[in-house]
């Protein structure tokens, strides 16, 4: 079958496909990855082929005006479906508003969609496989009569929150009722004589890369998948120096790849981390470009500094990991069976902190009065001292490694592509 995989154009949200589409075209598919042309080089350089659509979305635009406001909203609700009372219908009303005017329209520019519906009409894929916010793999999937799926890399914090938005607004009159998503996305599918309805939001079904225990429980029709680290296209060499068994713990420190191109602070001060760590018997690794090596006074003895490690191979060698939050870092220590010290700082790394300090497998920094130098330390050292936080992570590893391989996963989506495909 033809599967035509969509992603806008940021690494991050687009590494989670890599897997399953090389699952997909061993299997004897042919595979498109659709997406606008900055991505391009991220798509070949995984050996996949791109199909450029539209313009490139003026993302950093767009967060370096509005994007302090934006997440400025987004860092002290409760996702946690038992908090659903933090999730107040003004709140989500602006939250609806925001996110669909500054956030999805740029990820999903007109000359994107555009460009997309002509290309899916003319190749008539089977099957359409979008990246969570990428609405237009859905809108391109109902013009040409693809079945379609959403394919999750973090936990569904959006959609829960948005059938709390919905319950709470079918509670008001009728002529309260404002769905601003929901309106942008009938117009965009009223342009090729398509109607909305949830599940272009949802798509027929969803592939969900995080461990059952980690999932909101919103009773979508779900495909299990294992999630296997893809670090992207940078070169995943393996250094030398990891050769040897590290003689002290060793512990890395990430601030993520998104967040150095996004243009504002991040919540994790390397000059905290280092002051934290500086007389400690361990082996600090902390991956840091060299602006961010510019603004360190000094950095310690015991650290290691490197611009770029893959992920996949420093971290089996890690007794613990101090990071930003981020998805990819987040479930490749699960895969490693790594303690975290997770901030938890916007969205859906509020959740993911939260859950995995539920699950005793880290630590919740949030990004508060909290986060200073001696807490820092104390939750290290925890990490490092505490059997327990080993013993849960591995649970968590093991938990991961449960779920279905991408290669398991394609005959159930070649099961439900006959299924659902209308023509």
């Amino acid at each position: 079958m033809r599967v035509l995989i969509v992603s806008h154009a940021q690494d991050t949200h687009f590494n989670g496909a890599v897997p399953l589409a090389w699952a997909l075209r061993t299997a004897g598919h042919e595979v498109r990855v659709a997406s606008q042309p900055a991505l391009s080089g991220s798509i070949t350089g995984a050996g996949l082929t791109a199909v450029e659509v539209g313009e490139d979305p003026e993302l950093g635009l767009m967060m370096g005006s509005v994007g302090h406001r934006m997440l400025a909203m987004h860092r002290d609700p409760d996702y946690l479906a038992n908090r659903p009372e933090r999730l107040t219908l003004e709140y989500l009303q602006a939250s609806n508003t925001v996110l669909a005017w500054t956030f999805f329209s740029q990820l999903n520019n007109d000359s994107m969609v555009d460009d997309l519906v002509d290309f899916a009409c003319s190749w008539r894929p089977d099957l359409v496989i979008w990246e969570q916010f990428t609405f237009g793999g859905a809108v391109a999937a109902r013009a040409c009569g693809a079945a379609h799926a959403r394919l999750l890399s973090i936990a569904d914090t959006f959609h829960n929150s948005r059938q709390v938005f919905l319950d709470k607004l079918r509670q008001e009159p009728p002529e309260h009722f404002d769905d601003t998503i929901g309106e942008w996305l009938s117009w965009k599918l009223g342009r090729f004589g398509r109607t909305f309805d949830e599940e272009v939001m949802t798509g027929q079904w969803t592939i969900d890369q995080l461990p059952p225990s980690m999932r909101l429980p919103l009773g979508l029709r779900t495909v299990s998948m294992r999630y296997v680290p893809y670090n992207g296209p940078t070169p995943a060499v393996a250094p030398r120096w990891l050769d040897a068994e590290p003689v002290r713990p060793r512990v890395c420190l990430t601030l993520g790849e998104t967040l150095r191109s996004i243009p504002f602070p991040t919540p994790i001060s390397v000059e905290d981390v280092f002051e934290a760590i500086a007389d400690l018997d361990i082996e600090l690794v902390a991956t840091l470009t060299a602006a961010e090596c510019a603004e360190v006074s000094r950095v310690p003895s015991n650290t290691r500094v490197v611009e770029h490690v893959p992920m996949h191979v420093l971290l089996p060698s890690c007794s613990a990991i101090i990071h930003h939050g981020g998805a990819g870092t987040w479930s490749t220590a699960g895969v490693c069976g790594v303690p975290q010290g997770a901030t938890g700082w916007v969205w859906d790394t509020i959740y993911r902190a939260q859950r995995l300090e539920d699950l005793g497998a880290g630590i919740h920094i949030p990004a508060s009065a909290e986060f200073t130098p001696d807490r820092l330390r104390e939750v290290l050292i925890s990490l490092l001292e505490k059997p327990s936080y080993k013993e849960n992570a591995m649970r968590l590893r093991e938990e991961i490694l449960g779920c279905p391989s991408p290669n398991e996963v394609v005959p159930v989506l070649e099961e439900l592509t006959a299924a659902h495909r209308s023509r």
